[in-house]
């Protein structure tokens, strides 16, 4: 039987008090997220390359403390560290040359992570492996990239945990990619936003190629703009996308009708409010179903 897990991008927001948390002087916020969701993203642990070759992952303590707060049946999705999926350094200064991340695609790396993260191990649904735009510079082929993963994803053991990949570049999203990620039983993540082709047309076209599970990560495309018609309060529905909602909504169902584990990650930045745009994709998928 196949399962749906519904939401958000992160979870620690006061401006959900009311929503999703109570107004408790002493609020556990993972713990009470997970009594109303049965998933949450963890983006924290991406932010891991530092100059000078550092890399930071996450302390042990809170790795144990996450794992704690939630039940057994709640499912993390986590992005993996940035020191593995960034070819070179990010630049402050887009005139200064290229440095190659000696990270990149690292067997030992991701094999330290997770260990770190072993305490979370019942709770992990997917592990998320975020790709920034590939231009030229810094991959000079489709070819070359998948190469480069095919080399990575048979050093390493990802029959325990999922492991899901996430491409920014949409001339990527095509047959070869998709036939690339059947063979070596990677799951695909949809992103909705960042000027990326929309989920449901890139659904429409590869549906029998993917496999369990799939993760439709929801993000706007301009951060900017409603976090400033925001000012910080993520408590309601700021630029509503009501069709795109409905849209995602049948891909949801679907996916469960073919026996698809599904994860859906909502961000603040996609209407407004994550739990609030859950609400809305709860009620159509139930409307689907009766």
């Amino acid at each position: 039987m196949s399962n749906i897990y519904l939401g958000t991008c992160s979870w620690k927001y006061d401006s959900w008090r009311g929503l999703v948390y109570s107004d408790s002087a002493d609020l556990n916020y993972l713990a009470e997220y997970s009594r109303k969701y049965n998933t949450v993203e963890i983006d924290q642990w991406f932010w891991s390359l530092f100059p000078g070759g550092k890399v930071v992952l996450p302390k042990p303590a809170v790795v144990q403390e996450y794992a704690q707060a939630v039940p057994r049946n709640f499912k993390f999705t986590v992005k993996l560290p940035n020191s593995l999926a960034l070819t070179h350094y990010y630049r402050k200064d887009k005139t200064e040359g290229l440095q190659v991340n000696p990270f990149f695609l690292s067997s030992d790396l991701y094999n330290r992570f997770i260990e770190i993260i072993t305490p979370l191990h019942q709770n992990i649904g997917v592990l998320m492996m975020q790709f920034e735009y590939l231009n030229k510079q810094k991959m000079p082929s489709q070819q070359e990239f998948l190469g480069k993963l095919e080399q990575f994803v048979r050093q390493i053991d990802h029959r325990k945990i999922a492991l899901a990949i996430e491409i920014r570049n949409p001339n990527y999203l095509n047959d070869t990619y998709f036939k690339f990620l059947k063979l070596f039983k990677l799951s695909h993540v949809f992103l909705q936003g960042y000027y990326m082709p929309a989920v449901s047309d890139i659904y429409r076209q590869f549906t029998e190629k993917l496999i369990s599970p799939v993760i439709i990560r929801l993000h706007g495309p301009d951060r900017s703009s409603i976090e400033e018609k925001s000012s910080g309060n993520w408590n309601k529905i700021i630029e509503p996308r009501d069709r795109e909602v409905s849209r995602i909504s049948e891909i949801i169902a679907d996916l469960n009708a073919r026996k698809l584990d599904v994860y859906v990650n909502v961000n603040n930045h996609y209407e407004g409010s994550a739990p609030l745009t859950i609400e809305k994709i709860r009620k159509k998928i139930a409307a689907a179903g009766k």
